[in-house]
């Protein structure tokens, strides 16, 4: 691969970049205030490049005690600072973003010497982005509730506050965990949830059957199946809903694999084959079924709770510790022969406890491979369930469908656990 460092000198390697990233922060400007008045207008694609250029050349007046760079910085300050005033006095406009713009532009020669390529390539686009999405991001504040962002709040709190201080040693003999095992499972599986509520309830809030179900299978298959079956009653296209329950138990096994990978690498490696095989036998099984039928607009609004919920969050630590008792008689007692009926058991209510529980380094000195077996049995059953579920809630018409798409996919998972 070819080095141009061999052949061109880093100081003009560098100057490019400055001048580029200038050039183009500052024609974004142009294009976000073209409906604006030049008059009041701080800047767009000269004066960006410009400041990108002074950064540059006082910076390199004295890269080590950066005094000239530091004094034109507070000149470059003052002068904004009075271009606001004026700007504010005669306009009204409080908005501060172009002043923030031209102070980062600024910024970037510094960076650009001393930091990682990449991590200045971050920072441009992030501000091209946030320049843009002005008003994406005032309708999405406007979507959010004072709750909502009181429980975010709760939810750093508990994860960066509360979550170190907890005690690391395992509680007794026969809850072998410890505290701050319990609520990083609780966070854990939380945060993966709260990132397909937000997507599905600010970013898809309306959108089709599919996609609703994709997101909706990343917070709770189970959930997903339930609610999806309900709304099936009266439809007009049985197998499109077949299709979208089924993915919702596809994209199960996407987050199961996730959290495996962050709780147990070696467990992650090791099932990492049988849930790859399971995802793309569900996903095409799902292809075959939605192909089956002509589209019908359909928007799924859900109802799910907020999963950053202190309640929600309890009561999963709560089923935590319950499964992680259960466990440790079941392996007392009958070996790992009690820990795959358990599984099967585990499977009619919510598997993630039962599995995050298998997962914590040296809780119950068990084989990766028993591991492995454990959940594939749970999810296997977990599916039986869904099965069931949509047969008995959903309408006529999808019960036969819903068997033809879930067998295959269960005697996989069955066979695969048993093996």
């Amino acid at each position: 691969m070819l080095d141009f460092s061999l052949y061109i000198p880093s100081e003009l390697i560098n100057f490019f970049l400055t001048l580029l990233f200038s050039l183009l922060i500052g024609l974004e400007q142009r294009i976000h205030h073209e409906e604006e008045s030049e008059k009041f207008l701080f800047g767009t694609d000269r004066t960006f490049t410009l400041i990108g250029i002074a950064g540059y050349m006082f910076y390199m007046m004295d890269p080590v005690s950066f005094k000239p760079y530091l004094i034109a910085g507070m000149v470059l300050g003052i002068w904004l600072t009075v271009y606001y005033f004026f700007k504010m006095k005669n306009t009204g406009d409080f908005g501060m973003t172009s002043i923030m713009t031209g102070l980062v532009v600024y910024a970037l020669p510094p960076l650009i010497f001393t930091q990682r390529k990449v991590l200045v390539l971050s920072i441009f686009v992030s501000i091209l982005i946030l320049i843009e999405i002005k008003r994406h991001l005032k309708r999405l504040a406007e979507k959010f509730s004072e709750e909502e962002f009181l429980t975010l709040a709760k939810f750093i709190v508990l994860s960066g506050v509360v979550l170190p201080l907890l005690p690391r040693e395992k509680l007794a003999s026969w809850l072998p965990v410890s505290l701050y095992e319990i609520w990083l499972a609780v966070m854990v599986v939380s945060g993966i949830s709260y990132v397909s509520y937000i997507l599905r309830r600010f970013v898809f809030p309306h959108k089709g059957l599919l996609v609703s179900a994709l997101l909706g299978g990343f917070y709770s298959s189970t959930a997903t199946t339930f609610i999806l079956s309900k709304k099936s009653r009266g439809t007009r296209i049985p197998r499109r809903f077949t299709a979208a329950i089924l993915s919702a138990t596809g994209m199960m096994y996407l987050r199961l694999w996730l959290l495996t990978l962050i709780f147990n690498r070696k467990v992650a490696l090791a099932i990492l084959p049988y849930l790859a095989v399971l995802f793309v036998v569900t996903f095409i099984i799902v292809y075959i079924f939605w192909r089956m039928e002509k589209p019908d607009e359909l928007s799924v609004q859900w109802l799910n709770k907020n999963p950053l919920e202190l309640k929600t969050a309890l009561v999963f630590g709560l089923l935590f510790v319950i499964f992680s008792v259960i466990t440790h008689y079941a392996l007392q007692h009958y070996g790992t022969g009690g820990l795959h009926g358990l599984a099967i058991i585990t499977g009619l209510t919510d598997i993630d406890p039962f599995i995050l529980n298998l997962l914590q380094p040296g809780a119950y000195a068990l084989p990766v491979d028993e591991i492995v077996k454990a959940i594939l049995l749970a999810t296997a059953s977990n599916n039986v369930m869904k099965m069931i579920y949509a047969v008995a809630l959903g309408d006529v018409s999808i019960r036969k469908p819903i068997v033809w798409a879930f067998v295959p996919v269960i005697l996989l998972n069955f066979l695969f656990g048993l093996w």
